[in-house]
């Protein structure tokens, strides 16, 4: 129990002495000249053109979670998928059927969950959603002609 607690500490020490030792060593082995073109910023080869800040539409970064979300069930389900031959011989092909199509049916419902939200629609009605949020926020306030 103890060895195998100052295997882990000693691991833990070796790893974090091998990062920092890399880091201090090429931090005195690395030149250090630094001029304007070397500060710039690195745009593909490219001199860079306009500010690094735009106008990013997030849905690129919803679209790509919802995308991985949903293909991680591959990695999920190959493993199984892979045994389910062996299952079968030890009489357990239902069972490794029915944690399949459960998983499935989990994923299922968040896919329903995000088209119900109309998140997978790449062009949302902006200007209605906005007179919405704006006829909400109206009501909250108070009745003209009235001090409160």
């Amino acid at each position: 129990m103890i060895i195998d607690i100052l295997t882990v500490i000693i691991f833990i020490f070796l790893s974090l002495a091998f990062v920092f030792g890399s880091l201090f060593v090429s931090g005195i082995i690395r030149p250090h000249k630094p001029n304007q073109l070397k500060n710039s910023v690195y745009e593909c080869g490219e001199p860079p053109i306009g500010s690094g800040w735009l106008n990013y539409n997030m849905r690129f970064t919803l679209i790509a979670l919802i995308f991985v979300i949903f293909d991680i069930e591959i990695a999920f389900i190959y493993p199984v998928a892979i045994v389910f031959k062996t299952w079968i011989s030890q009489n357990l092909g239902a069972v490794a059927l029915f944690e399949i199509l459960f998983f499935i049916g989990i994923l299922l419902i968040g896919l329903i969950y995000v088209w119900i939200k109309k998140d997978l629609e790449w062009a949302k009605d902006f200007q209605r959603e906005g007179k919405e949020a704006i006829m909400s926020f109206a009501k909250k306030l108070p009745p003209k002609g009235r001090d409160v």
